[in-house]
């Protein structure tokens, strides 16, 4: 067991001249270390989020970075299906193509189900699964259109799997991605498409710790096999490999990142 985090690996131009799309992509968890991540492999990417000064922030430090001709932003409610097609709109106009999407947009929170209100479960499902599937409709329709294949990966978790208190509207809607991404890879693999989803468990960022007890991480941090919550980064290393040639024969699945597994 070991608490230590691996060493950042750099990017092997795994995905040069492609084009991807990565909601909830502001800020510092999986999303905008994924969308780093594809940066750092030679993509062009959109980042998207619906939180408008965040976006901002993020694409101008990106931007900087990695140059102003590969980075672009659109903010983007995955609730509001006009905003998700101008997303997608805005991705192939300005890059001409779309091969990489990353559904990583999810709202979670805690309530008992004797305690949680219709508003409370709507709002979960309507984020994490709903918008998942309208991003997954929207890329999926212009990828079939285009003919060139493309990758879609969505963000589920390992709550899809296990029970976990106060977790009823999370877990449902993120065994409903995972389902939601198995129908759609034996769908779209009739057009040269793969889909697929990462199950994190833990992943550490500044914004899980504000929301988060001090307790529930400690627990949760105990039952991992490395005694640590994994890095942000650490699961987008699996995106980028699912949204790579090394995993081209691999559609259907959900990968997990973690040793939560039942």
């Amino acid at each position: 067991m070991t608490a230590t985090p691996p060493p950042y690996l750099p990017g092997h131009h795994l995905l040069t001249g492609r084009t991807a799309v990565v909601t909830a992509a502001a800020g510092a968890g999986i999303g905008g270390a994924t969308a780093r991540r594809l940066l750092e492999e030679g993509a062009r990417v959109v980042i998207s989020d619906a939180h408008a000064r965040r976006l901002k922030e993020s694409e101008a430090g990106l931007a900087a970075e990695f140059g102003a001709d590969r980075v672009t932003a659109l903010r983007c409610d995955v609730t509001d299906e006009d905003q998700v097609t101008a997303l997608f709109d805005h991705a192939e106009q300005h890059h001409g193509s779309l091969d990489i999407v990353v559904n990583n947009a999810g709202l979670g929170g805690t309530a008992d189900v004797v305690d949680m209100t219709d508003e409370q479960w709507n709002r979960v499902l309507d984020v994490t699964l709903n918008g998942t599937f309208r991003c997954t409709r929207a890329a999926l329709r212009r990828m079939k259109a285009a003919g060139a294949g493309g990758v879609v990966v969505n963000n589920a978790s390992v709550v899809g799997w296990r029970a976990q208190q106060g977790q009823a509207h999370y877990a449902a809607a993120k065994a409903g991605v995972m389902a939601l991404t198995r129908c759609a890879a034996v769908e779209a693999a009739a057009y040269g498409v793969r889909v697929n989803a990462v199950s994190p468990s833990l992943a550490m960022h500044p914004h899980l710790a504000k929301v988060t007890t001090p307790e529930l991480l400690e627990e949760l941090t105990g039952r991992e096999a490395f005694g640590r919550c994994a890095e942000p980064w650490e699961v987008a290393n699996v995106i980028v490999f699912l949204a790579s040639g090394y995993s081209s024969y691999l559609t259907g699945e959900v990968l997990s990142v973690s040793s939560q597994h039942p």
